[in-house]
């Protein structure tokens, strides 16, 4: 007899990484990844000699770097190793062939973004752990006319997400809902399993309607963090150099009356480019609003562990979201917001926030906690490490000039000379240069870059400039674009080749919408 699926355990318990034998794949399907991974252990390393041999104009460290880089990239797309794995066989060779130092090399893994991570996944631990985000993911499901649907659940959870993270960092965002999502995920897969339309022994993590509720997620909080300055770092970065360089200071106000349009439009993409490349197994879900009061009911009242997340995830939320709150009041540049902003740094607050989870008691009289080290121990390490590696690269870009001679010799090679044209090719080298390394350093890097191709050009920089600071936040195809890329595919319901495909799509998209409808909402507003 075919044993029967324990979905909350898939799910919420689940492995990022899973060789071809934890999965249950149909002979195509396992045939098909047998040949992808395969492929990746010679495939990898041929890419990186063969252009390491090639006689270009380079310097040395910046063609060792660009060919590792390549190699890793093969190695991430065919995964013939564990993702995670593939970025650190990158960082010794990037020691190993005298690209940098090791102490220089490893320096970024002090990132503040991973201590946001730990924070976030040690907070979102406890909430699956204590029930908390099933709670969240019901009440969701109650609100009027959402349930109905996996249209409706999917495109409901974005545009929660888009509003948080227009003014709550990106990766605070998806860290706090992912255990929202997945708890929808499994009340969906349930439902799927009880009313016979999936095997028995069916795996929960590989539902396209999975993949896309937790991709809308990333993707969202992506397109929600342009809608305001402190919607996302490349904002703020890419404001400073425009007005640096042009004199043009973009108010709150106006940032908001060009982005509002360029966002709205965007989602819009993002909810149909989602559905139709991840076509959910059901549209309908009759039946699931009474599910879901049924189940609230029993749920009953939130218990002592339930109240200790809530308060530890709150004053985490809260302290989050009062460095956009203080520039919305007083400015970014005042010192007030300097300050605050500088002291409650994300990774400092997440892991504080976690830190809370072992101090707040569930029973005192046995010194038990909320959380203990083995419930934190069980956190997603290999994406951690994954995004760590990622920042690596991303920093190694910027400091040998790789990003920057790659910027210059395209511009001279198409030889740029039109607004639209620069435009175009911002966008373009801010997309290429996010896939691999973080949104904020794709800022850092592109926009310097297309203010001076513009005056050179004696073109306005302020369009392609802005351009770039708004396609630094894409970069869709790869966990290492961006944190919550990196959140998402540690859920383990999206496969590498889902998030490819999904993410080119979108990229491709949001890049039209961004060449077209950015110069038409400046005029509109009036800036520049």
């Amino acid at each position: 007899m075919t044993a029967r699926t324990d979905v909350e355990k898939a799910l919420l318990g689940h492995a990022t990484y899973r060789s071809l034998g934890e999965q249950r794949l149909t002979p195509a399907e396992e045939k098909f990844e047998r040949a992808r991974r395969t492929s990746g252990l010679w495939l990898a390393p041929l890419v990186a000699a063969i252009f390491l041999a090639l006689p270009l104009d380079m310097a040395p460290s910046q063609q060792t770097l660009a060919g590792i880089l390549l190699g890793v990239v093969v190695l991430w797309v065919t995964e013939p190793v564990p993702i995670p794995v593939g970025g650190l066989i990158g960082v010794g060779a990037i020691v190993l062939f005298g690209v940098v130092p090791a102490d220089d090399a490893l320096a970024p893994f002090g990132s503040t973004t991973i201590f946001t991570f730990i924070g976030a996944f040690i907070l979102a631990q406890a909430m699956l752990k204590h029930g908390l985000a099933r709670r969240f993911a019901f009440r969701i499901l109650a609100l009027p006319g959402v349930g109905r649907s996996t249209f409706g659940v999917i495109t409901a959870f974005g545009a929660i997400t888009c509003v948080l993270s227009a003014f709550v960092s990106n990766t605070a965002t998806v860290a706090m809902l992912l255990p929202t999502a997945l708890g929808i995920l499994t009340v969906i897969a349930k439902l799927l399993q009880d009313r016979g339309l999936v095997a028995e022994d069916f795996d929960p993590t590989r539902l396209r309607v999975g993949a896309a509720l937790v991709l809308m997620l990333a993707y969202g909080a992506s397109v929600g963090g342009l809608l305001t300055p402190v919607g996302s770092p490349p904002n703020l970065i890419g404001r400073g150099l425009i007005e640096e360089t042009t004199g043009e200071r973009i108010s709150f106000a106006q940032w908001m009356g060009m982005a509002l349009p360029i966002c709205a439009l965007m989602f819009v993409v993002l909810a149909v480019v989602l559905l139709l490349l991840n076509k959910p197994e059901i549209r309908r879900i009759d039946g699931v609003e009474e599910y879901v009061a049924q189940q609230r009911s029993e749920l009953g009242p939130l218990s002592r562990a339930e109240w200790n997340t809530l308060i530890a995830f709150g004053i985490t939320v809260v302290l989050w979201i009062t460095p956009g709150v203080i520039a919305l009041v007083a400015g970014t540049d005042s010192s007030v917001y300097e300050t605050i902003s500088g002291r409650l740094d994300e990774g400092i607050v997440a892991v504080l926030g976690a830190a809370l989870l072992f101090l707040l008691p569930t029973h005192w009289g046995r010194r038990e906690a909320t959380l203990n080290w083995s419930d934190a121990a069980r956190i997603d390490w290999g994406t951690i490490l994954l995004f760590g590696t990622g920042i690596i690269f991303g920093s190694l870009l910027a400091s040998t000039g790789l990003a920057e001679t790659i910027g210059t010799e395209a511009n001279d090679w198409l030889g740029l000379s039109s607004v639209f044209a620069i435009t175009a090719f911002a966008v373009v080298l801010a997309i290429l240069v996010s896939e691999t390394t973080s949104n904020t350093a794709s800022a850092a890097v592109v926009v310097p870059i297309i203010l001076p191709i513009a005056v050179a050009a004696d073109v306005d920089p302020f369009v392609p400039a802005l351009a770039a600071t708004f396609a630094a936040s894409f970069g869709f195809m790869l966990p290492v674009s961006t944190p919550q890329n990196a959140i998402a595919y540690g859920s383990g319901v999206v496969p590498i080749t889902t998030m490819i495909r999904s993410g080119f799509g979108f990229d491709i998209l949001g890049a039209v919408v961004i060449i077209l409808g950015l110069p038409l909402m400046v005029e509109l507003v009036g800036v520049g």
